[in-house]
């Protein structure tokens, strides 16, 4: 995810502003188990404080804490407790038992910090975002998900999850029972996520989704035992060489396979040209480094990091293609790059001020199509006794 100033119109700090759009009042009433809960309609299902509205299939939110997936999948709540999710990789349940999942902690928490990432500036991208990744790495990747020891399913680490876009562009390119785990700080952006998650593989096969709240820079080999495949997507960029180091580390050291996609190449394409199109992303990339981020460096480090840790790394181009069909996300995007930009060296605020309005004005004519770089990266690692396996 690439991190951006906010300046006027920009894209939102905080998470779905209260009243969002499409929020509505939910009836009062009772669950099967007796838990006094908000009914919402099949239209959607509300996130926790009624801060917003997810697309969902007829949600009770119990207390204004807790989601029922529908068909009684999983459960998230926010109370720490832990009970495992059913599914090809979960428990057996005992009778009249709810197949659950829970929001929990992986050890000690920092002091809760304000979301960096507007869960509607996520789902603006997503589409390009889809569009964006490489196809290419699929192959290689099934492959050797197809040939782990022992599989009996898939079971997916999504690190930085934030909405969960990433499991919904991925589980259905997979084969085979699936059990996805969601990592992120942010407690809005899981339950978010665990609502939308997939729910079927390309073959049909069930998916099932487990939430955990927690951050990279904990993620050990120990955390991911018996994982297949962990994933990311939007990042690496906003991390430091030591953070990608643990990432490597953890992945290489459980043996699993890393896909990690969508990092900021550090190339901007735009047209027609402007004079002030290079100074804006020199700007750009000295702020995305910033407090010793990798930014655009991210996918060199990652490589390096992975390859001394016997993994095979591919590295494949996946840029956004941006033009008349996706103008709401140029806008948002040239608001947060240009904005960024100026935050790194205020002198350019005057020049760039003009520069943007100039570069809304063509979008909005449909005339102005913009190419942002990323890649992506996949480390197949080799396996070890205890990881890889479902």
């Amino acid at each position: 995810m690439n991190r951006t100033a906010q300046v006027s119109g920009t894209i939102p700090a905080q998470p779905g502003p209260r009243g969002a759009e499409g929020a509505r009042a939910a009836a009062r009433s009772t669950d099967a188990d007796g838990t006094e809960g908000a009914v919402i309609s099949d239209e959607g299902a509300v996130i926790p404080g009624g801060d917003s509205v997810v697309p969902g299939d007829g949600a009770v939110i119990p207390n204004g804490d807790s989601v029922v997936i529908p068909n009684g999948d999983s459960v998230v709540t926010g109370d720490g407790s832990v009970i495992p999710g059913a599914g090809p990789t979960g428990p057996t349940l005992r009778p009249g038992e709810r197949a659950t999942l829970r929001l929990r902690e992986d050890g000690p928490q920092d002091e809760p910090e304000p979301p960096r990432y507007a869960p509607e500036w996520l789902q603006l991208r997503e589409p390009v975002d889809a569009a964006a990744r490489a196809h290419d790495l699929l192959d290689p990747l099934r492959i050797r998900l197809a040939n782990l020891p022992g599989r009996s399913g898939l079971i997916v680490h999504d690190v930085g999850c934030g909405t969960g876009s990433m499991g919904r562009w991925l589980a259905p390119h997979l084969d085979g029972a699936q059990h996805w785990i969601l990592h992120d700080r942010d407690p809005y952006l899981l339950h978010f996520a665990a609502v939308t998650g997939p729910r079927s593989a390309a073959d049909g096969s069930r998916v099932t989704v487990e939430a955990r709240r927690g951050d990279v820079a904990r993620l050990t080999p120990d955390a991911l035992a018996g994982a297949s495949l962990v994933t990311a997507s939007a990042l690496l960029d906003v991390l430091n060489r030591e953070e990608v180091e643990t990432l490597a580390a953890a992945c290489t050291g459980a043996g699993c396979t890393a896909l990690l996609t969508l990092s900021v190449a550090g190339r901007v394409e735009l047209t027609p040209s402007d004079p002030l199109d290079q100074e804006i992303t020199e700007a750009f990339n000295a702020h995305q480094r910033r407090g010793g981020l990798l930014g655009p460096d991210a996918v060199t480090a990652a490589a390096e990091a992975f390859s001394e840790r016997g993994a095979t790394v591919r590295i494949h181009p996946s840029p956004w293609r941006l033009g008349p069909d996706e103008a709401a996300l140029t806008v948002q995007w040239l608001r947060g790059w240009v904005g960024a930009a100026v935050e790194q060296r205020p002198e350019l605020k005057s020049r760039a001020e003009r520069y943007l309005r100039e570069r809304l004005a063509a979008c909005e004519a449909g005339e102005l199509h913009v190419v942002v770089h990323h890649s992506d990266l996949l480390a197949l690692s080799r396996p070890t006794a205890g990881g890889a396996r479902a």
